[in-house]
């Protein structure tokens, strides 16, 4: 049975380097909007929703659902990519993988 770790005690090496190794899902978010549930029963192939956000302010960076950093979109061959412009610092993000 594993220990119960207090809030104060420092991972082993063995559990930081498992900790490291975890996938997270890193998600880009380009805009935000809320529609009505009748909006969105109209929605179908080729409906535009618009966003009232320009297209040239930066984007998020979110781990865990919580922003960790902001971007710019870049194309990277034939991809879409995100240029970093800001991230937080490590402690920071390593807080928003446990809540």
């Amino acid at each position: 049975m594993p220990l119960l770790r207090t809030e104060n005690s420092k991972p082993s090496a063995v559990e930081l380097s498992r900790i490291m190794r975890l996938s997270v899902p890193v998600i880009v978010k380009l805009a935000e909007r809320r529609l009505n549930l009748q909006e969105v029963m109209r929605l179908g192939n080729g409906s535009i929703i618009e966003f009232f956000k320009s297209f040239d302010e930066p984007l998020e960076l979110l781990i865990n659902n919580k922003t960790i950093g902001q971007g710019e979109a870049v194309k990277v061959g034939e991809n879409f990519g995100l240029r970093i412009t800001h991230i937080g610092d490590v402690k920071s993000i390593i807080k928003s993988l446990s809540s």
